[in-house]
Parts: C-alpha cells; sequence; structure tokens
C-alpha cells in the first residue's frame, strides 16, 4: 500500500525516452492516458499533483467551507483526508464523522445505512456547499467503501454534496470507473500503482468543479497566473473556466510524466488478472498464518497462536477470470503475540522480517481511526478528548498513555482482552502487482520461525544489538 515494486521494462522504456525526445506534448498524452484507465467522461480534466495528498490538500485549502456547511468523512479515512477537516473548521464548517464498521462491527469502511442517516441530517443548507469525502479501500482494514443497490455517491451528490473519492489504496488493484462512480473528484498516487515514478499524483476532476474550486483558492503560483500586479493586489489566473494548469503549482514534472502513460498502459494489462490471483493469496496467507502455534523449547505445540487477524478477510473466493470481490482489497492487518498473549513491541516484528528480505508496516499506517476500530479502542479515543486531556501537539507515547488511562477508568478493552492497552498500532502485510506465491511462502515460513522459542531468542538479541 505504501509503494508498489516497479517493474524493470518501465525503467528501461523511459530511459530510452530520456535518450530520445523531450516533449511537453507528452503532458498532453499523460493526461488522457489517465483519463481513459479511470473510464472518465468529457467533463472530467486532470490536475497533476505530487502524490495523492498534494491532491486532497489542493481540494481542502480551494473549497468554499461556511458556517452551516458540512465536511463528512469516514473514521476509516487517511490522515491526508482527516487534514481537510482544518479547511472546514477554518471556515467554520461542522465535522462528520461516519463510525468506521457500524454500531455491531470492527471492520472498518462504515454501514450503509448510517452513512446515509448521517448525510441527511448534515445535508447542506440552500446556498452553501458541504463536502463527503469517501475511502475507496483503507490501506489498514482492507474494507472497500461499500456501494449498495443505491450508490452513496449518487445518494449524497442528490443531498446537495460535492463528493470526493480517496482511491489510492484501490486503484493499484481494480478498475474504476468514473462512469459507474460519478464522484466530482477523484485523488491517486502512481508510484502505489506501478511502483514507478514517484512524486507524481493526480486530481481526476469534473470541470464544473474545478471552476468553483479556482474560485476559492486562496494562492497562486508560478505557472498557475498569467497577470499579477506589483506592487498591488491584482492577478489573473492561468487558463480559462476549466484548464487545469492553474492548479499545477510551478513546472508540472514534465520529464517524467511519460512514465504515467507507459505505466498505466501496464497496469491495465495486468489488472484483468490480479483480482483472481490477490484473492488466492490473500486467502491462503491468512488460513495458514492464523494456524501457526507457538512451539516450545522441547518443541511441544504450545496453546497460544503466534497471530491474530484483525483486519476484515475476503468472503469470497474467486473463480475465474473477470470476477471481483466488492468487499476487500489484497491487505491483513495483524498483531504478533508471545506464548501469553501479549503483543511483540512493533518495532521488534519489523525488524525480524527485515532480516529475511520481508518489508512489513507496523503503526496506524496515517489511519488512526481505523486502527482504533480493528484494536476496539473508538470510545476510549473519543473520551480522551471529551475528558479534556487531549491537546494539540502530545506525542504519540502521551496519547498512548492517556487512551490506557481510559481505558482502565471505563473499564473497557481492546479487541484482543490480553493485548496491553498502549500499543496502538498494527502489522500490514501488503500485496499487490508484483506479488506472488514465493512472497507468501517467505513470510509464513518467517512467522513459524517467529513461532519458534530457539529461532525468536535468536531474533530477539538481534533486534536488541540493533538497537
Amino acid at each position: 500500500m505504501g509503494g508498489s515494486l516497479y517493474p524493470e521494462s518501465l525503467i528501461e522504456v523511459h530511459t530510452k525516452f530520456l535518450t530520445s525526445n523531450l516533449s511537453l506534448k507528452h503532458a498532453e498524452e499523460a493526461r488522457m492516458a489517465v483519463l481513459r484507465f479511470f473510464d472518465a467522461p468529457q467533463s472530467y480534466t486532470v490536475v497533476f499533483t505530487p502524490n495523492a495528498s498534494g491532491a486532497l490538500k489542493l481540494v481542502g485549502e480551494a473549497y468554499q467551507f461556511s458556517r452551516g456547511s458540512s465536511f463528512v468523512l469516514c473514521e476509516d479515512s487517511h490522515n491526508s483526508v482527516n487534514g481537510i477537516r482544518e479547511f472546514a473548521r477554518r471556515g467554520e464548517a461542522s465535522v462528520v464523522y461516519i463510525p468506521a464498521g457500524g454500531q455491531a462491527s470492527q471492520e472498518g469502511a462504515f454501514n450503509l445505512n448510517e452513512a446515509k442517516g448521517a448525510l441527511f441530517r448534515n445535508k447542506p443548507p440552500q446556498g452553501t456547499s458541504s463536502l463527503f469525502a469517501l475511502t475507496g479501500l483503507s490501506n489498514i482494514t482492507n474494507a472497500k467503501c461499500p456501494e449498495g443497490d443505491d450508490s452513496i455517491v449518487t445518494y449524497a451528490r442528490n443531498l446537495g454534496y460535492h463528493t470526493l473519492l480517496d482511491a489510492a489504496a484501490l486503484a493499484p488493484t481494480s478498475r474504476i470507473s468514473l462512469s459507474q462512480i460519478p464522484v466530482d473528484a477523484l485523488v491517486v498516487s502512481f508510484y502505489k500503482m506501478f511502483g514507478f515514478p514517484t512524486g507524481i499524483g493526480a486530481l481526476v476532476i469534473r470541470k464544473g468543479f474545478l471552476r468553483m474550486l479556482k474560485s476559492g483558492r486562496p494562492w497562486f503560483a508560478g505557472g498557475t497566473v498569467d497577470v499579477v500586479q506589483v506592487p498591488g493586489r491584482v492577478y489573473t489566473m492561468k487558463g480559462i473556466g476549466e484548464e487545469p494548469e492553474s492548479f499545477e503549482d510551478g513546472t508540472i514534472n514534465y520529464l517524467l510524466l511519460p512514465a504515467i502513460t507507459s505505466g498505466l498502459q501496464l497496469l491495465s494489462t495486468y489488472l484483468p488478472y490480479l483480482p483472481l490471483r490477490l484473492n488466492c493469496l490473500l486467502h491462503h496467507l491468512i488460513a495458514e498464518i492464523s494456524q501457526i502455534r507457538h512451539h516450545g523449547h522441547d518443541g511441544d505445540i504450545e496453546q497460544g497462536f503466534i497471530c491474530q487477524v484483525l483486519s476484515r478477510k475476503p468472503r469470497k473466493i474467486l473463480q475465474s477470470l473477470g470476477e471481483t470481490d466488492e468487499d476487500t482489497g489484497a491487505i491483513t492487518a495483524c498483531i504478533f503475540l508471545d506464548e501469553a498473549g501479549e503483543p511483540f513491541p512493533l518495532s521488534f516484528i519489523a525488524h525480524s522480517a527485515a532480516q529475511k528480505g520481508i518489508s512489513l508496516r507496523t503503526g496506524c499506517m496515517c489511519n488512526p481511526g481505523g486502527a482504533a476500530s480493528l484494536l476496539g479502542v473508538q470510545g476510549s479515543m473519543k473520551d480522551v478528548g471529551e475528558g479534556g486531556l487531549m491537546r494539540d501537539g502530545m506525542t504519540l507515547r502521551q496519547f498512548e498513555e492517556e487512551v490506557a488511562r481510559v481505558q482502565k477508568q471505563t473499564g473497557t478493552c481492546p479487541v484482543n482482552a490480553n493485548s496491553p492497552a498502549h500499543q496502538l498500532g498494527v502489522v500490514r502485510i501488503s500485496l499487490g502487482l508484483g506479488s506472488d506465491w514465493s512472497d507468501v511462502w517467505r513470510v509464513l515460513q518467517w512467522a513459524r520461525k517467529l513461532s519458534d522459542a530457539r529461532e525468536r531468542r535468536e531474533m530477539w538479541q538481534k533486534w536488541l544489538d540493533h538497537n
């Protein structure tokens, strides 16, 4: 989810391009390639950004939040989406969170009926603008945004909301059609999709929505303006109405934009096969890693399992090409436990895996709401703020201690009753375009070594020496 492995073929193609030609026409070719990839009607255009976070920031800073309007989002959202709430609060708009997983679930995403209820209760009054942000696929809970019989996007738009889709985690493994999911704006990072290049993302946006954002943007830069009065206050933004250039700050990355076209062509070739392959890999990984038990010094099998999977598991076993899983992606978030059922330190897990050539992500994955949902600590997280002890500038350690204090006072505990309250994080195993059976086999071999007392003691010592 953090970044896909890049194929050698992309590097070879781009190196050949750099040694043979250079033209700004490739920027327009890249725009058209993005629009084709996302099946975007003619009413859309593309603004190139540094990444998906940069695209989200563009929307947040330019959106015309005001008193009476709302910013509605799910708790299971990336921090780059959460950050838009500060623009909303600056404009005196309400910030409304839809609970992750619904009232009876800790799976992440949101319950469709609860989401519709929140949207209806906070629908924008006439003359105001409200924004609804969706996460296509959670980067920690593995839950996809539910569509249901009635698209939540269409429902929100009919109530008067503008709609924003964070597709950064969804786009690398799923086909997205803007003809079928007619959001006002979609954001992606290309390195997450096919590994190369870094430093380029995109805001795929309705031209009418772009016109509205232009009028609200409080800043300009080189490349985004045609006229600037100095000294003075007059300036004229570049482009008329629907042109994307007035949102592309400074010189666009024209040397790397051609790699976008090549990368999308490559991903388009493999995308029909990915859901089936990744579904098989994830089913096997979860089934096997969930059954690994601790081995004692004498080789006997202990009672405790080494791994507890917390994220949403695929309910459907795909059987043929063309099938897709509408509920889950291709990641698993879990915790690794010792013989007593206590989680190992996250840094130990990451270090021991790295020694075997395995890259894992640990922590809350920039998604604190999704992590809280998996760990069952949403109430404690909320109570920290209500108790008046939460403050800007708190360190992670201080925040974890406050959550632990609230849990002790309220008698609540995380999803794993034996896990310490102070550990607010999980381990994420991500599968993608470059993953195959050998990768899953290596993860399982590492987990089995972790379950062996003698092997783990050696891993532990190496971790202590490293620290």
